[in-house]
């Protein structure tokens, strides 16, 4: 979705954001180094953090997201909270006319999902969903080394993270974190932005639960992709308690040359050799896609990402969870 700049240098963008947490934190800080916006509202679940977030970069609290997405002084609302809340905060700040940068995923929900981008396009609302990943060195880095490995025909993506104990925390909980595929969407999105539509998913999910509790103590989810240009890639997403280490690695197989991420060490194999990979660190990717909105907000420089690319990537997550409850593979219209 293009967005014409309809802000002049001489309005500073007056900022609210949902949320206290790390994404919160890093893109305060780069809203107030920036002179283009100005950070004027934040809202919390937990008072203290709360406290503490508006000490820290000396910004007001309100009490409600209510309150913040409909504050009339508001011109773009930043929501970093619960996933499971996603959807009915950007509701309300599109129904208010704001500008909406949202952690993926835009909801859980894919049909709300559509809705949302439907009405943000209705009302020239810029609705720019996040997806630092595919903004990082790793998947940009492949990107550049796609065509030396020929027909990519097998790739497999795992992550694994060990916890002991499992923290009691929203992301191990079933209904604010959500089905695993949707609330991690770019193990999917990285794929379907590289290698583009999917035919049928394959999933199987298991959780182990924690007793007389919402939370859970660990999870498993697999998924194999048929894409439409024949790759079969396997993705594997886990963690928790029930896991004796972490993992994480990316592979993908043509038919001229192989890559190969373990952690943030890759290398590029092919017929001439074995050569490094060699990455930026993930640092400032907050910063970086939060100066890139800023940039197109007021000079209509191009995103990274169009919005609509995460829809699709939920569009598949959703089938993945269909897949998982009928214990049969699912075909994507």
């Amino acid at each position: 979705m293009s967005l014409t700049p309809q802000i002049s240098q001489s309005s500073p963008l007056k900022v609210g954001i949902v949320g206290t947490g790390y994404a919160a934190q890093r893109r305060a800080e780069t809203f107030l180094q920036d002179e283009r916006s100005q950070l004027c509202l934040v809202t919390g679940h937990t008072p203290e953090k709360l406290s503490n977030f508006c000490q820290l970069y000396s910004v007001s609290a309100c009490e409600t997201w209510e309150e913040l997405v409909t504050d009339k002084n508001i011109d773009l609302v930043v929501i970093c909270t619960i996933n499971r809340d996603h959807g009915k905060i950007a509701k309300a700040a599109l129904k208010a006319g704001k500008h909406i940068i949202i952690e993926y995923p835009l909801s859980l929900d894919f049909t709300e999902a559509s809705e949302l981008l439907t009405l943000a396009q209705e009302n020239g609302n810029l609705l720019h969903i996040e997806h630092i990943e595919i903004l990082g060195g790793m998947h940009q880095a492949i990107r550049q080394h796609l065509p030396e490995l020929g027909t990519v025909f097998l790739g497999r993506y795992t992550t694994i993270d060990s916890k002991h104990p499992a923290p009691h925390y929203w992301t191990y909980h079933h209904q604010m974190f959500g089905f695993p595929f949707k609330a991690a969407l770019p193990r999917i999105h990285r794929f379907t932005d590289l290698f583009g539509k999917v035919n049928t998913i394959n999933c199987h999910d298991r959780y182990w639960e924690a007793e007389k509790s919402e939370y859970y103590k660990a999870f498993l989810c697999k998924a194999q992709l048929q894409f439409k240009n024949g790759l079969i890639a396997d993705i594997i997403y886990g963690k928790g308690e029930t896991f004796v280490e972490s993992d994480r690695s990316w592979e993908l197989y043509g038919d001229q040359g192989k890559i190969i991420f373990s952690g943030m060490e890759g290398k590029l194999i092919t017929k001439s050799g074995t050569k490094p990979i060699e990455l930026e660190s993930r640092r400032g990717l907050f910063a970086k896609d939060t100066t890139l909105v800023l940039d197109h907000l007021f000079e209509g420089k191009p995103l990274y990402l169009q919005p609509e690319s995460s829809l699709y990537a939920l569009k598949v997550a959703e089938a993945a969870l269909q897949s998982a409850r009928l214990g049969e593979t699912v075909k994507i219209s």
